[in-house]
């Protein structure tokens, strides 16, 4: 039976399976039962602290165990924990901090200081840091042990809030989402479905916890079907490679950029066991085909592409585990999901193979942003959200990801997506990874440029390039420059950074180069 608090995910393997491992990180092995004790402790610690329901609490961890027990002690007492991403500015951070009101801040010894300075800065009630902790912040072990292990449950309504993470803020300062915790429940159990997943399932977690890619890739499915997780510090390609094969892993989530990363390392591919892996979810951003076909090749398991945003469920589209799928496809919509794809009027559908912005009405889906009501009513519109995605759906009802509207490039009046682009050159034989983004040009409005990353550095020029594009793509869609990267600079969430390339992509149209033959 779903419980009605998402504290308590994992009712089923504490009641079935006590004794069982549910999180791995290092040499430390937490048993359901000892995670349900550690966070009902740090919940009735909140409770000393005259913390209640709909407080706000902010967590500055990175990937730690504490961070989950956090984030599950303060929502089974009401309480509403607002994960920040340490990866982030102080400037950003603070904004966080202030907007969400939280009274309480839980942070890791690692980003102690931080916090201390943060917590001043805003003006904060009480910080608790992970020992050892500075003179004016409480020690989180000397608050937590000693609390009650015992906390008594409290009846939570489904369209309460349970947790408010922050958008990352690409335009704008970032917004407040209000996730609740029946909607969150209901894709905690789809996902689950959707992925098959039981006591026999191990996940590993190297994307920072505080993301939607880590909570509803591995963390809330995983909770909920009594899988258990295997939790890294941060991603070091090596790492995850050894990790592997010291837990046993059966599963792993994470964004292209990493999974690229992970390939690249062929020798520690060749030196580890990695046959365990029995399938891998990727998300947070396009996911080339060709990426798909090496993930397959090197582990012999399937990568399935899903698509999700805090707001949207997060997830209401995905590949099951074992259905049927496309190349290409981010798959179908779950059970309870509902899904279109509308034009620019954002109220007539598309038809099949035609491009347009998905809108979707589901369960999971936010009750809006944090004290903004004009961007509330902006984004969801008589009980649809209104994502700004662009996709394509083919007659049997598989989505496609194009691209986001704000990453549209319109070229001399031809709308050209940077997934497009990035497909094509994609396929060739140099390419490992590749970004397009726009840039201002005084004839065309905007022209698509290329950041390529090479399989063997210095092996191709940038009119080799072009050309091979001209070759296999539309004229007017072939990128005016192309820029040669040792990697993609990633931004704090593992997707690549795209606002850094933009500034790159700026200054290298300022350069003149030459045109490939019969270039428009």
């Amino acid at each position: 039976m779903r419980p009605d608090n998402l504290g308590y995910l994992f009712d089923a393997a504490l009641q079935s399976r006590p004794d069982a491992a549910a999180i791995f990180q290092g040499d430390t092995v937490l048993t359901w039962a000892e995670l349900d004790e550690r966070s009902n402790k740090l919940g009735n610690a909140l409770k000393g602290l005259a913390v209640g329901a709909g407080d706000r609490i902010t967590l500055m961890f990175g990937n730690d165990h504490r961070f989950l027990e956090c984030w599950i002690g303060s929502m089974r007492i009401g309480a509403v924990p607002v994960p920040l991403n340490t990866r982030t500015s102080d400037e950003l951070l603070n904004y966080v901090i202030a907007d969400s009101g939280g009274r309480v801040m839980v942070a890791s010894a690692t980003f102690a200081s931080r916090a201390c300075a943060l917590a001043r800065r805003v003006g904060v009630a009480h910080l608790i840091v992970d020992a050892p902790a500075p003179d004016e912040a409480l020690s989180y072990d000397e608050l937590v042990a000693p609390a009650p292990a015992i906390l008594p449950r409290r009846r939570t309504d489904p369209d309460e809030v349970c947790m408010q993470p922050y958008t990352s803020g690409s335009t704008g300062w970032p917004k407040g989402v209000l996730l609740t915790h029946g909607g969150q429940l209901w894709s905690a159990e789809m996902l689950r479905n959707a992925i098959e997943i039981d006591h026999d399932e191990r996940a590993l977690v190297a994307v920072p916890l505080c993301h939607k890619n880590a909570m509803m890739g591995a963390v809330k499915p995983f909770l909920f079907g009594g899988g258990s997780l295997v939790i890294l510090p941060g991603f070091d390609p090596v790492g995850v490679i050894a990790a592997i094969e010291r837990y046993r892993v059966t599963f792993m989530t994470g964004v292209p950029a990493m999974y690229k990363k992970i390939l690249a390392e062929e020798e520690a591919l060749r030196r580890h066991d990695t046959s365990s892996i029995r399938f891998a979810k990727c998300g947070s951003a396009e996911v080339p085909d060709e990426l798909v076909r090496e993930f397959k090749k090197v582990f012999n398991a399937p990568l399935i592409e899903g698509y999700g945003l805090t707001e949207g469920g997060p997830v209401p589209i995905a590949n099951t585990r074992r259905g049927p799928r496309r190349p290409g496809s981010c798959g179908r919509p779950l059970p309870g999901a509902e899904v279109k794809l509308v034009g620019e009027d954002g109220v007539i559908e598309v038809g099949p193979n035609e491009v347009g912005e998905l809108v979707t009405r589901n369960p999971g889906l936010a009750k809006g942003y944090w004290r903004q009501p004009s961007a509330t009513a902006a984004r969801f519109r008589d009980g649809w959200l209104h994502t700004g995605d662009l996709m394509r759906r083919d007659e049997d009802g598989f989505y496609y990801f194009v691209g986001r509207r704000d990453d549209l490039i319109n070229v001399a009046g031809e709308n050209v997506y940077p997934k497009e682009i990035e497909d094509v050159l994609l396929g060739h034989p140099n390419v490992r990874d590749v970004c397009v983004v726009s840039a201002p040009h005084p004839a065309k409005g905007q022209v698509p440029v290329a950041f390529v990353v090479e399989r063997a550095r210095q092996g191709s020029t940038e009119a080799e390039l072009k050309e091979f594009f001209l070759r296999h793509g539309s004229p007017y869609a072939h990128p005016r420059r192309i820029v040669f990267l040792d990697e993609l600079p990633l931004a704090g969430t593992g997707k690549v950074d795209r606002a850094a390339l933009k500034q790159i992509a700026w200054e290298a149209v300022q350069t003149t180069a030459a045109p490939p033959t019969g270039t428009p």
